[in-house]
């Protein structure tokens, strides 16, 4: 009997769970890392790893040279990988769990299981919680404390994939499907086009008077490693990356309640159900019903909502927050929108971590359709390789200058910083070399774990620091890999109000960090945002699409940004704070 077919993410853990018992185990580091660029080559591959095994190409894919292409054969002729299964044998599989807690490297975990006895995650906590580990090398009561919360965390976790991983593949299925002859209309919907932080299935619909077509367009698509169901309204697939999407199909005159309905949230319709029931309708995703049956169709979104006296609603709004009322009271924030922003105030260069000089920077953001840039590489206690000293600062303002005089009026530069909130609490520069530069913002990036108390201290001195002007990515999450500092909010958004500093919706889809709960907050309060790539490239620039979904979530418009202000505004603002100092 044949094996099992194996999608792109199969084979691709396969090689992830290869690295990380070779780690535990103590192999030399290179030989991991070869198995964690196959895995992660594989995962991007764009093609189902089966055609291409087919075809005999399995070392045109980079990272894949003949010994594991030999492995990958192994592994889809039979669905087995007798490497694997040796290793297995050498180190408990288990461990690859324990891997998964934050903060928890593979020397840690081998120093647990050969010292410890520890083989599973299981066994880890209860260790923990019994003080066993504290007597280990490098433990003790902190450490422990460190890994409880980091098992805690690690069972919050959902399983839904990131929004920024999520949108271009559903992108480019949109792009297949409207291109099928017949189709009106075609959309994402859920929490998706709601640009949620994390999303569950890619929800999307087509309004055509002929389903066929289009179900077999989107069930043939060369990424699909397997069709999980195919019928006249709704198919499903899974993709050679893992994730799955359903599809739904309605005649063109119902798109429109179809759309409303699928896009949610479930609360939001809820809501909007029961304005029908007042008025003697019920709504489904099929149509407005009468008491006597008969049905209005809505081709549109704009009319569903049309119907019950309500202004069209923008998807990002649709969480049951008050938007109804809103659209009532004809009170609907004019939310704002990618191309308003003129400016990117958190940017890298090579004068630290980023990869673009100054010039390639600037150079990208006036292609972007900026105005101004800061570039606000990093201080030099973060541990980011060439994290600028002081003498570094001062030396990489001639360079900026030279740049500025070079481009003109163009596109203006300043001289920024993103500088540490050290573990102490210390700012990792002295006051004065901040109050030499044009734009200071202040983050988080170690010692996230300290107890509430001491961690919400440390941001209010940077947010009471009258040199700082941003707070960057203020609770130092990443989407799905990593909790929140435990930072007491309240606190921190009443000494945000105070001082007048503005808060950072981080672009990047990792982040997305103040997340959409609290930028209505600070919007609320007054507080400004600025909604910023921290851009480590070129390729970067611009890349605000994820950030603005975030800052739209949260009833944003384009008063409460400030890099969505004219430069002079901008710089006016600046220099008031500098007014502070």
């Amino acid at each position: 009997m044949l094996p099992k077919k194996m999608s792109n993410r199969e084979v691709a853990d396969v090689f992830q769970l290869v690295a990380d018992l070779l780690q535990i185990k103590g192999e030399i580091i290179y030989k991991v890392l070869a198995y964690r660029k196959a895995s992660d080559s594989i995962l991007d591959l764009g093609r189902d790893i089966n055609v291409v095994w087919r075809e005999g190409k399995l070392t045109d894919v980079p990272g894949i040279g003949k010994a594991i292409s030999e492995k990958i054969d192994e592994l889809l002729s039979t669905g087995e990988l007798q490497f694997l299964e040796k290793i297995k044998k050498e180190v408990p599989v288990s461990l690859a769990e324990v891997l998964e807690v934050p903060d928890l490297g593979p020397k840690k975990v081998a120093l647990f299981w050969k010292e410890a006895g520890i083989s599973d995650l299981a066994g880890l906590e209860a260790a923990t919680r019994a003080g066993e580990l504290r007597s280990l090398s490098g433990m003790g009561p902190k450490s422990e404390a460190k890994i409880l919360a980091g098992i805690e965390s690690l069972s919050r976790r959902t399983g839904r994939t990131p929004l920024g991983l999520a949108w271009p593949v559903a992108q480019e299925m949109l792009v297949l499907l409207r291109d099928v002859k017949g189709v009106k209309a075609a959309e994402m919907a859920g929490s998706l086009r709601r640009m949620r932080e994390t999303i569950g299935d890619i929800d999307l619909l087509v309004g055509a008077k002929d389903s066929a077509a289009v179900t077999e367009a989107f069930v043939g698509q060369p990424n699909v490693a397997r069709v999980l169901g195919k019928g006249d309204i709704k198919s499903s697939i899974e993709l050679t990356n893992g994730y799955r999407a359903q599809l739904w199909v309605l005649p063109p005159e119902r798109f429109g309640t179809a759309l409303q309905y699928a896009t949610g949230s479930k609360d939001h319709n809820v809501r909007l159900r029961e304005l029908a029931l007042k008025q003697g309708l019920s709504l489904s995703d099929q149509a407005i019903t009468r008491e006597d049956g008969t049905e209005i169709l809505c081709a549109t979104e704009a009319e569903v909502y049309e119907y019950f006296g309500l202004a069209w609603m923008p998807s990002e709004l649709r969480e049951d927050r008050g938007e109804i009322q809103a659209a009532q009271n004809g009170d609907l924030p004019v939310l704002i929108e990618q191309g308003q922003l003129r400016s990117d105030l958190h940017t890298h260069s090579t004068w630290s971590d980023g990869k673009g000089t100054i010039e390639e920077m600037a150079r990208a953001a006036k292609k972007a359709g900026l105005k101004l840039i800061a570039i606000t590489d990093h201080s030099h206690s973060i541990g980011v390789i060439g994290g600028m000293d002081v003498k570094a600062v001062r030396k990489r303002r001639k360079e900026i200058e030279a740049v500025q005089e070079k481009m003109g009026k163009s596109i203006r530069i300043l001289q920024g910083v993103e500088v540490e909130i050290k573990a102490d609490g210390q700012l990792d520069y002295p006051d004065e070399v901040l109050a030499e530069l044009d734009i200071v913002i202040a983050s988080l990036h170690v010692s996230l774990r300290q107890p509430r108390k001491k961690v919400t201290q440390r941001m209010l001195n940077a947010i009471q620091n009258p040199n700082v002007d941003i707070i960057g990515h203020p609770t130092g999450r990443l989407v799905a890999e990593r909790e929140p500092a435990d930072l007491d909010m309240d606190v921190v958004f009443a000494a945000a109000a105070e001082s007048g500093v503005a808060l950072e919706i981080n672009a990047n889809f990792k982040r997305l960090d103040l997340n959409d709960v609290y930028s209505r907050r600070a919007i609320d309060l007054g507080i400004p945002l600025s909604i910023n790539t921290d851009a480590h490239n070129t390729d970067m620039l611009g890349k605000t699409e994820y950030g603005v979904a975030t800052a739209r979530r949260g009833w944003a418009e384009q008063e409460h940004v400030i890099n969505s202000w004219q430069p002079r505004r901008l710089l006016s603002w600046l220099r008031k704070r500098d007014d502070r100092k």
